[in-house]
């Protein structure tokens, strides 16, 4: 078996593993809150534990995306199964915002219709406990999820440290009614229910950014790209995209620049070497590997490339400009440019089509716009 095969195997079994400790804590949990809650009549408590079986059955959802996402590649999806991580992790927010919801409801009709609650020192002791539990529970978990790299994990260990405040937050106002006689529990579970609520559109939103696709690492690109750099022949990395399949399944390409001078067997071998390096090194797959080539041997070529990039690069949305190559011969030049979302890509090329046409009116020019996707 590979390093990456048994990587990934002791990523689900952590994962797993996890997650039962995490059902188990919660089931009983949940019984003792539930226990408590209907002998004091107390609507907090109650909400408390049903709280705690909906994290058991997050955990639970969990268990069934780590085992759905570790399916092996098929002819349907030949990339792997890995997103399905990011589908149980937002049903896992789903089910913490419809535990937000209930909890207000039922909050503000205790606000309406109060009922005196009668707490013992049984109660004070377990709820007490609940709350130690909880804390541990939640650090631990997120840890893990963090350690492993999962969305999931790490929204069932947050929610679990919002479920220790919302416990901590019953207890003082248990201890409060006990003190004065005043009754805030209704309110307090009003507070808490706009914390979990917020937890959870924080988790949706987030797991959303991995569905959709964020901004590649900036650590991640700078490190592929000295990577890049350790050859001699590589001048210049460029337009590195990652795409994500899952946690650990990252596949890349990029553009890199070498001398015109090289052939194509050279480019073959030199291509290869990098993408084992790159793989080796970060774990991304690099899918593509293009090639510009710059000029070595025409001075005019470079004097031009000096003007085309002052001109270029005098706009604040031209981020940066590369894979330059004059023909002199040819009346020909090409080159791309790196535009940010300041800028409608064909506005911006209508606009350095006509600087180039005043700087080298007898040359055809070939601008390609390219999409600021990552900080290489």
């Amino acid at each position: 078996m590979s390093d990456i095969s048994k990587d990934v195997e002791n990523r689900d079994r952590i994962i797993v593993r996890t997650s039962i400790i995490g059902i188990l804590a919660n089931i009983f949990l949940a019984a003792f809150k539930a226990a408590v809650g209907i002998i004091s009549n107390s609507i907090a408590v109650v909400l408390d534990a049903v709280n705690n079986l909906s994290d058991a059955l997050s955990s639970v959802i969990t268990i069934a995306g780590t085992k759905l996402a570790g399916k092996l590649p098929d002819k349907k999806h030949p990339l792997g199964y890995g997103r399905i991580e990011y589908l149980s992790a937002m049903i896992v927010s789903a089910i913490v915002l419809y535990a937000g919801i209930t909890a207000l409801v039922e909050s503000v009709k205790k606000i309406i219709h109060p009922e005196k609650a009668d707490y013992s020192a049984v109660a004070l002791i377990i709820i007490a406990m609940a709350v130690v539990v909880k804390l541990a529970l939640g650090r631990y978990v997120k840890a893990k999820g963090k350690a492993v790299n999962s969305s999931a994990l790490v929204a069932s260990g947050s929610d679990a440290l919002f479920d220790a405040i919302l416990s901590a937050s019953v207890f003082a106002s248990a201890v409060f009614f006990l003190v004065t006689g005043i009754s805030l529990e209704a309110y307090v579970g009003v507070l808490i229910s706009i914390m979990i609520l917020k937890a959870g559109y924080e988790m949706m939103t987030d797991t959303l950014d991995d569905v959709l696709g964020r901004r590649a690492d900036k650590e991640t690109t700078q490190q592929i790209y000295q990577l890049l750099k350790q050859e001699p022949e590589v001048r210049g990395a460029y337009d590195l995209v990652l795409n994500n399949y899952g946690p650990g399944k990252d596949y890349g390409s990029v553009h890199i620049e070498l001398p015109d001078t090289m052939t194509v067997d050279q480019v073959d071998e030199l291509t290869r070497r990098l993408e084992a390096r790159v793989y080796r090194a970060t774990g991304v797959i690099l899918t593509g590997v293009g090639v510009y080539s710059y000029n070595t041997k025409d001075d005019d070529a470079a004097k031009m490339r000096n003007a085309v990039q002052e001109t270029v690069l005098s706009y604040e949305w031209a981020l940066q400009l590369h894979g330059f190559y004059a023909n002199t011969k040819d009346k020909s030049l090409r080159f791309d440019v790196v535009m940010s979302f300041d800028i409608k890509p064909r506005e911006g090329i209508e606009i350095l089509t006509r600087d180039m046409k005043r700087l080298f009116p007898d040359y055809t020019v070939q601008i390609t716009p390219d999409v600021d996707v990552s900080d290489l």
